[in-house]
């Protein structure tokens, strides 16, 4: 795989340091970067606005007009895989990017054993969210990201799976699809099958997803769904 990196830090000396780390990770692992450098945040958005492909961003948080902060809050408007590292010279503002699920911070100077393990991190958690499943509609057959998906539904002999975008109905059982999914799904109902990370209420008779639909829970089934949840969070 190769990764988009961008590094974002008013101070040109530390862009350096943090390339030459990237490209030490980037040997040590076999694998393909492409590095860009950003001496500011005005100047990332305006590339940005243009490609949006970035998967790996260092962000120094203490950047004139714009902040790190700030400037991942507005990356985050449409990029959830992005995995975004702060860099920062103060320890105060390790609690401002949990907006942004912020993967790591780091404080300055930045040490190569430190975010060597933070770029492995990065490559495997944007390696989970490239599982995907096959989706067969009447048009097409569309490889769906795991990531994407917020809920199954049984209909008959169909399922229909709703995403973040839009919904696809296929000819399956519940059952057989559900075998393409993993840990972070759960069935609540004999007829609907959820992403946890996509629920945000729960009581004994309903959820809640992401997108506003209610789905039902089971009879029976809120503890066991409460705790998965749990456990997931």
């Amino acid at each position: 795989m190769k990764y988009k990196i961008g590094i974002c830090d008013d101070d040109a000396a530390q862009r350096e340091h943090l390339m030459a780390i990237v490209a030490a990770w980037a040997k040590r692992g076999r694998c393909l970067t492409e590095v860009k450098q950003y001496s500011d945040a005005k100047a990332f958005l305006f590339e940005y606005s243009e490609e949006k492909d970035f998967d790996i961003l260092l962000l120094d948080i203490e950047m004139p007009q714009i902040s790190g902060i700030e400037l991942a809050k507005t990356v985050r408007r449409d990029n959830t895989a992005v995995q975004i590292v702060f860099i920062t010279g103060y320890y105060e503002y390790f609690g401002d990017g949990f907006d942004v699920s912020a993967l790591h911070y780091l404080v300055k100077p930045v040490d190569a054993g430190k975010l060597l393990p933070v770029l492995d991190k990065a490559a495997a958690n944007l390696s989970y969210r490239q599982r995907s499943v096959l989706v067969s509609t009447q048009d097409a057959e569309v490889k769906l990201p795991l990531e994407d998906i917020i809920y199954v539904e049984a209909e008959n002999v169909y399922v229909v799976v709703h995403t973040v975008r839009t919904t696809y109905r296929m000819r399956s059982t519940l059952s057989k699809f559900a075998e393409q999914l993993d840990e972070t799904f759960f069935k609540v109902h004999r007829s609907y099958v959820a992403a946890l990370k996509y629920i945000v209420k729960i009581t004994r008779g309903s959820i809640t997803m992401i997108n506003g639909d209610q789905i039902p829970v089971s009879r029976g089934m809120y503890d066991q769904v409460h705790a998965a949840l749990v456990k997931y969070l």
